[in-house]
């Protein structure tokens, strides 16, 4: 067994956190002696309880590590320690950087360069629709978007990358074993095809409200600059931003409608020093990023009738589709087919909600 067996083996004993961890090694040197010491040996480590030594001493036999690697296989899930090539590289400098990290998908150099989009899980469709354009832009200039796969905000922004061939990464508060939301199933499988999902949770930890305040230190730390949509005064986006600012990186934030209470948290944000953003290149220009653009190129045949129903959701967007319906004055079923055929030539987008946006 190699050292970094042992040391998952640690991290999956219950009660073991990251802090815990961390003062086993420090105190053993390594996770194998840990595996390997009496129990009175066990019992001298200061701050660790009894029922941890309990649990290290019932589960510490090569049967209960064997099992574990092979789970891990059984799901494709990626190991890497601290010092792992592999690692996100920016993660490693942080305060309190998870000693185990696990992954499904593929960490790459350019996420050193990453952006946070992070938001309101109950976000209006102006919400979605900022987030979504924020990502879809970042993605056309070859910019990772971080985010955490909550419903509103975080799935706007994965949406945004992900349909205009951008790399994106979600960082979860549960095992990497267990879909949260629900919903978001289908892209949490595009998302590790085309980016990385990550946890520091074991297999088998259920998204726990108290995970999710731990998991936002990790997406501020992976990127450069983390972006604050939408937020009400007790949002964990806050948090985040909080993460970020202890962590160095920029934070930017939308300014919203001083009626809205999701934009509180926001426009707050900016009075204390958030830099305000209305575009990309306010986030670009910032953090100094290099990119290579290519403006997108569209060449797509388009009947009158299809221009004009374009046209209406570029102008207005984001848009209602009963509201699109009363502009052009055409047949519902009509208009049904004609957003169909809008979407399938890669022109617009429908949210929940009937909203239809531009792409």
């Amino acid at each position: 067994m190699k050292e970094k067996d042992y040391r998952l083996w640690l991290r999956n004993i219950h009660g073991v956190g990251n802090k815990t961890f961390i003062k086993l090694i420090d105190y053993f040197g390594s996770a194998k002696d840990i595996f390997q010491a009496p129990e009175h040996v066990l019992l001298k480590v200061k701050g660790i309880n009894q029922d941890i030594i309990h649990n290290i001493i019932e589960n510490r036999d090569h049967k209960t590590l064997n099992h574990l690697i092979n789970q891990f296989k059984k799901y494709h899930i990626d190991v890497l320690c601290k010092e792992d090539e592999k690692y996100p590289e920016n993660l490693k400098h942080i305060y309190d950087p998870p000693e185990i990290l696990y992954k499904k998908g593929s960490i790459v150099d350019k996420d050193k360069n990453a952006v946070a989009i992070v938001g309101a899980r109950k976000a209006s469709t102006y919400g979605k629709w900022v987030a979504y354009k924020l990502a879809s832009d970042l993605a056309k200039k070859n910019i990772t978007v971080i985010s955490g796969m909550a419903y509103g905000i975080d799935t706007a922004a994965h949406r945004g990358a992900l349909d205009h061939g951008g790399r994106t990464v979600a960082v979860l508060g549960c095992g990497l074993d267990i879909c949260y939301p629900k919903s978001n199933y289908n892209l949490m499988l595009e998302i590790e095809e085309k980016g990385a999902i990550l946890s520091e949770y074991p297999i088998g930890t259920k998204p726990l409200s108290g995970n999710f305040p731990a998991r936002n230190r990790i997406i501020s730390g992976i990127a450069k600059g983390v972006v604050i949509v939408e937020a009400n005064m007790k949002s964990g986006s806050l948090i985040t931003a909080e993460f970020a600012l202890e962590q160095g990186r920029d934070v930017f934030a939308i300014p919203g409608n001083i009626n809205s209470p999701l934009s509180m948290g926001t426009n707050k944000l900016i009075q204390e020093g958030a830099k305000l953003i209305t575009s990309i290149e306010d986030i670009i220009e910032e953090l100094d990023i290099e990119v290579n653009y290519v403006e997108e190129q569209r060449d797509v045949q388009l009947s009158s009738i299809e221009k004009e129903v374009y046209n209406i959701i570029l102008k207005k967007q984001p848009i209602h589709m009963e509201l699109l319906q009363r502009e052009v004055l055409i047949d519902v079923n009509k208009i049904n087919g004609i957003i169909t055929i809008l979407e399938l030539k890669g022109l617009i987008q429908q949210l929940p909600g009937k909203i239809l946006i531009a792409k």
